[in-house]
């Protein structure tokens, strides 16, 4: 885990646009371009390709079609617009029906009503198909208003929809208990953005701390929750609580990242425990891929290697 200082650094990296441009050469060209080892492709039909190879190994997946803070109502309806045809591709290719977006892709920053009505439209086209949708949380300036448009849609009666909560932030244990009692399905991560202290768990430790007393909440009260890390030491925490309260291995799952500690992925399926793998596409990869490289200093090391190995090979 990188200090606050290293995460910070690559957040401004993430906000480059000479950066991002140099990297959109390079990151997806050919099967070597250094940011498929995170990011599955820039079209669906890349992303097909990768939910039918990890499904092949008994693992089971969730779209995520990149994209997030749009500036403009238009921009808004063409993310909503791509997103249905995802949903078409998806039904047409016949593989898992699962997907994850992010609000500020559909206008959340710009008109709550638009984005609501872009969601509620994705979610009638996906109904019928038995998609399972699941709205990511971005940093904690959105916390309440996700939290408040999952809880308008819940209450207009859908169902097939979840939603993430962070270890990271001090509000999260009791967001839980709410979702808990609403039977809501919550996905939990630590958290990838770089948050005050008025808000947000400033150590590992206690990052480490609030996501196994959530995880153990989700565990016991939760509606098929979500168990999303990739640190062995949590996966054994939450092991070892679901096993000391006979917690089945059917009431619950584990998710990681696309191309991030695929043994403990492999290793999971193999003890019996349901693993769901985060496929994103798409061209606006970039930010994602800095946040990924943000996170953990073996993933910065992964893409040296493989940009002065392509370098090599010229």
């Amino acid at each position: 885990m990188l200090d606050a200082a290293s995460k910070t650094f690559f957040h401004a990296l993430a906000q480059s646009r000479p950066l991002a441009r140099l990297a959109s050469r390079y990151g997806m060209a050919g099967s070597g371009g250094f940011a498929r080892r995170f990011v599955a492709g820039e079209t669906v039909t890349e992303a097909i390709a990768a939910v039918r190879a990890l499904q092949a190994q008994g693992l089971t997946t969730t779209l995520d079609l990149l994209g997030e803070s749009v500036s403009t109502l238009a921009e808004a309806d063409a993310a909503s617009r791509a997103y249905l045809d995802v949903l078409d591709a998806v039904v047409a290719a016949g593989v898992e029906r699962n997907l994850s977006l992010k609000l500020t892709q559909l206008g959340l920053d710009l008109d709550r009503a638009t984005c609501v009505d872009h969601l509620r439209r994705l979610l009638d086209r996906a109904t019928p198909h038995d998609f399972f949708v699941r709205i990511d949380m971005e940093s904690s300036a959105y916390t309440q208003a996700t939290l408040d448009v999952f809880d308008t849609l819940w209450q207009q009666g859908y169902r097939r929809v979840g939603v993430v909560l962070q270890s990271a932030l001090h509000r999260s244990e009791q967001d839980a208990r709410a979702l808990n009692a609403m039977g809501a399905r919550v996905r939990l991560v630590k958290g990838a953005y770089n948050e005050p202290k008025s808000v947000a768990y400033q150590t590992r430790a206690d990052v480490d701390a609030a996501y196994v007393r959530i995880a153990r909440l989700l565990l016991s009260e939760g509606t098929y929750p979500a168990i999303a890390t990739h640190d062995p030491a949590m996966l054994a925490a939450v092991r070892e609580y679901a096993t000391g309260r006979d917690v089945g291995a059917d009431r619950f799952e584990f998710q990681m990242l696309y191309g991030i500690r695929r043994d403990l992925q492999t290793a999971l399926h193999a003890d019996g425990f349901a693993v769901r793998v985060y496929i994103p596409f798409g061209t606006h990869w970039f930010q994602y891929f800095m946040r990924r490289l943000g996170e953990r200093p073996a993933n910065v090391g992964f893409v040296l290697r493989g940009v002065l190995t392509e370098r090599k090979g010229k």
